[in-house]
């Protein structure tokens, strides 16, 4: 998909007017930046959000201090009740956007435009305000169709000291290069971006547990059977630290070569079986909706859940030629 990067960095509509947006935010063992990132997200540019929390089991003063927002900023926050269970990453997004997609009348919702957010990082102030801009353009160019806009990153150290302007750059992705075939290999979604319409959320729900991650799942399903938009700025301070449950590693073209020849090192033989799982389940789930291209397509892909390097290669390079 195209992107421009031409966009208001200010809503001109009233809160009245603005679609209401749920931010889910799964919090575990946050508390040294998630005061930070909740400052960041009632600080928007665009009002009308709400914020909806549910802590994943945490053992420090996250419980306590989401208590404190939430009692300062009811019409914002809605912290889940502990239900005791424990999720993971991917299960606690899975989990807040079933929620807010079964209690839309509940949380304001006109209809389900959901952000993903971690609890670590910090937000431009004017990021939900270009996304949904850019998400309206969307809708009325592919109305009644899933949808996903994402962004670029500044990558940050703990004290939000730059590492790199652009996580895009850093990670040598390449966010325009976003076919299913593109996808199903190298991922270039990263969720704590992402704004996605009910389509979207309806078709993708509930991620399963063989997804690599959650915004993964996402980026298949959208690039199967919708439309992705890509904005080209730095929206989000992705602040880098020793408990990322993914972080950012610096790309070196030069030493590591194509997208192709670093998939095939052998350490990534692992990566390579997970996503060959994530496909047999995106097979599962989505069989009878796809084309007869795409299904030859992931028929093929998922061999990858083989463990024979041989067989990991074949596929590859197969995949690299379809693109």
């Amino acid at each position: 998909m195209s992107s421009t990067n031409t966009y208001e960095t200010t809503s001109t509509a009233s809160p009245a007017t603005q679609p209401r947006i749920a931010i889910l935010l799964p919090t575990w063992n946050g508390e040294k930046f998630l005061a930070e990132q909740l400052d960041s997200l009632l600080a928007q540019t665009y009002p009308n959000i709400i914020i909806v929390i549910r802590d994943d089991g945490s053992t420090d003063g996250t419980p306590v201090l989401l208590s404190k927002y939430a009692a300062a900023h009811p019409h914002h926050i809605r912290v889940l009740a502990d239900d005791g269970r424990n999720f993971g990453a991917s299960g606690s997004f899975s989990y807040l956007m079933n929620y807010a997609l079964q209690h839309q009348k509940e949380l304001g919702l006109e209809r389900a435009w959901l952000m993903f957010c971690d609890q670590d990082d910090v937000w431009v102030p004017h990021k939900i305000a270009v996304s949904m801009q850019r998400m309206q353009a969307l809708e009325q160019q592919y109305p009644r169709t899933p949808l996903l806009v994402h962004s670029d990153l500044k990558v940050v150290d703990e004290q939000r000291q730059q590492i790199a302007p652009s996580f895009i750059a850093y990670q040598g992705l390449e966010p325009l290069r976003n076919t299913l075939g593109r996808i199903i290999v190298s991922n270039t979604v990263t969720g704590c971006t992402a704004l996605l319409n009910e389509e979207l959320a309806l078709l993708a729900s509930p991620v399963p547990s063989a997804a690599v991650m959650h915004d993964w799942w996402l980026a298949l399903v959208v690039s199967a059977f919708g439309h992705i938009g890509y904005i080209d700025e730095a929206l989000v301070e992705y602040r880098q630290h020793g408990r990322n449950a993914i972080g950012a590693k610096a790309y070196q073209k030069d030493r590591r070569g194509s997208l192709l020849s670093r998939l095939l090192e052998v350490r990534h033989r692992e990566l390579l079986t997970g996503l060959g799982i994530q496909v047999q389940a995106f097979l599962d789930s989505y069989s009878q909706r796809l084309s007869r291209e795409q299904w030859c397509l992931l028929q093929v892909a998922r061999r990858l859940a083989s463990r024979s390097n041989f067989v990991q290669k074949l596929v590859l390079k197969y995949l690299h030629v379809s693109q």
